[in-house]
């Protein structure tokens, strides 16, 4: 907190800009992803915003994150996090992240949101750009009347879908919900992921419902989006690819709100 004089010239506590929270799991699904939950102080942010994040094992250092859970007053959040090729920091947070960890979450920012007068709603994810769009899902959820919906998530093999049981499980609760996962190749690779073989389950998507390709074959595939609101997340190169193929395609700018990692 900060403080700072207030109308009669007495020191008044300003508005707080950091809060904290404790790890309460730190669930690792590949060699490279692991799903954090934490609890601790409300964070004043809005579904599809992402936070400054600092912990323990590097306190000098921040990285930008989205929850996957909407705003709670009880402070729930969860990060999905993957380690960066050459990031020696998100190596760490998936590796080293341990329950008790304290994080300290500050600088809520971004537009990635669901216009609320929307009634046909594309969501496109780049690996754990799912995040954002999980929290969006969640928020709109509680809508009394929530917009039609495809997520379309994407990743290079068919194992890389780290959240598939959950979307699948998503789909049963939220009629209005269809998840089309999106995959570059079709197998797997022979090396093994212990993570992954470890936490297999029998629940997901079945390979015939599972488009080849990337998001950005996502507009040429299923568009012209002339009607909908486009929400894209996900590293960087493959937002700008697709974003550049939805404008081709016919989509409004207007219509889209993107984000890049």
């Amino acid at each position: 907190m900060t403080l700072g004089p207030d109308e009669t010239g007495a020191l008044a506590l300003g508005p707080q800009t950091e809060w904290t929270a404790t790890v309460v799991g730190a669930h690792r699904l590949r060699e490279d992803t692991t799903v954090v939950r934490l609890i601790g102080e409300f964070v004043p942010f809005a579904a599809g915003q992402s936070v400054e994040v600092r912990t323990p094992q590097h306190p000098s250092m921040v990285r930008r994150m989205y929850s996957a859970l909407p705003p709670s007053l009880d402070g729930k959040l969860e990060f999905h996090v993957r380690t960066v090729p050459g990031g020696w920091c998100s190596g760490s947070m998936v590796s080293d992240t341990r329950v008790g960890d304290e994080w300290r979450i500050s600088a809520p920012a971004g537009w990635l949101a669901v216009d609320p007068a929307a009634t046909d709603v594309v969501m496109i994810a780049d690996a754990v750009g799912l995040a954002p769009m999980r929290s969006l899902l969640l928020d709109i959820g509680r809508r009394p009347e929530p917009p039609r919906t495809h997520l379309f998530v994407g990743a290079r093999y068919p194992r890389d879908l780290y959240a598939a049981d959950m979307l699948y499980l998503l789909t049963g609760e939220m009629p209005w919900l269809t998840v089309v996962p999106v995959v570059q190749d079709e197998y797997d690779p022979e090396w093994p992921d212990q993570w992954y073989e470890s936490c297999r389950v029998d629940i997901g998507f079945h390979p015939e419902e599972t488009f080849a390709g990337t998001i950005a074959d996502i507009p040429s595939r299923f568009g012209p989006l002339t009607h909908h609101h486009v929400v894209v997340c996900g590293r960087i190169a493959a937002v700008q690819a697709t974003v550049e193929h939805l404008v081709a395609t016919g989509t409004p700018a207007e219509a889209i709100r993107h984000e890049g990692f």
